[in-house]
């Protein structure tokens, strides 16, 4: 596979995983989780179970997007930093494990309300509350989950900075979003700052995105780079 049709292959599941994993956690998660409101919350998702499974699959088919993007990115971008490339690489597997977690634990909710009768004496206000427990441990590992994206994107936005066959404004900015996603460390500060951070997202991995699906990579100038690093 020619490094243009990598680029372009990197592009497209980078987009697919970015719309999926919207649409699954923030999209049809809003639509049943009602923050502090256990039995409302439990209501909703009783109410419409395919909703959550459809959410679900989402989640699953973003990780294995996300997998595909990690590791074409990868092979782009070892000859700027071969060490960093493998950091960065590192760091998004331990994302997508836990991108994994919080998709299950988005369906752990409907399997607990479902299955009520099999979890003991459990009263029906104790079961909503359980169930709220899991959808806060969702929004906690994805949370996780953001804070190493960010780190991702802080090194992958160093190595196309510091390459010859992407734009480096590009990689600027996704260093810039990197920070952004980061700030989830702190998450009561991060969803404060939401607004700018969906902003500096939206300007530094729309472009990347549409660049790559465009015009991949400057194959010449990857492959001088590649010849150089060897």
């Amino acid at each position: 596979m020619t490094p243009q049709n990598k680029g372009r292959l990197a592009g497209l599941f980078e987009a697919l995983e970015g719309a999926s994993s919207a649409v699954g956690q923030v999209v049809i998660g809003g639509k049943f989780i009602v923050p502090g409101a256990a039995a409302v919350t439990a209501a909703n998702i009783l109410a419409r179970p395919q909703l959550v499974w459809s959410g679900f699959a989402l989640g699953v088919l973003a990780v294995l997007f996300h997998l595909a993007w990690a590791v074409l990115f990868y092979e782009l971008l070892k000859p700027v930093n071969r060490s960093v490339s493998r950091t960065a690489l590192a760091v998004i597997v331990a994302g997508c494990a836990v991108q994994a977690v919080a998709a299950l634990l988005y369906l752990a909710p409907l399997l607990v309300l479902e299955s009520g009768g099999s979890l003991g004496p459990l009263t029906p206000p104790q079961l909503q509350a359980l169930a709220y427990v899991f959808v806060r441990l969702n929004g906690a590992a994805f949370n996780l989950y953001l804070v190493l994206f960010g780190f991702w994107c802080l090194l992958t936005g160093w190595l196309i900075f510091r390459s010859t066959f992407l734009p480096r404004v590009l990689g600027a900015l996704l260093a810039l979003d990197g920070v952004g996603w980061m700030l989830y460390l702190h998450p009561p500060l991060a969803t404060r700052l939401f607004m700018a951070i969906a902003v500096v997202s939206a300007v530094s991995e729309i472009p990347l995105q549409l660049w790559l699906l465009a015009f991949g990579v400057n194959a010449e100038r990857w492959t001088e780079q590649a010849r150089r690093a060897a």
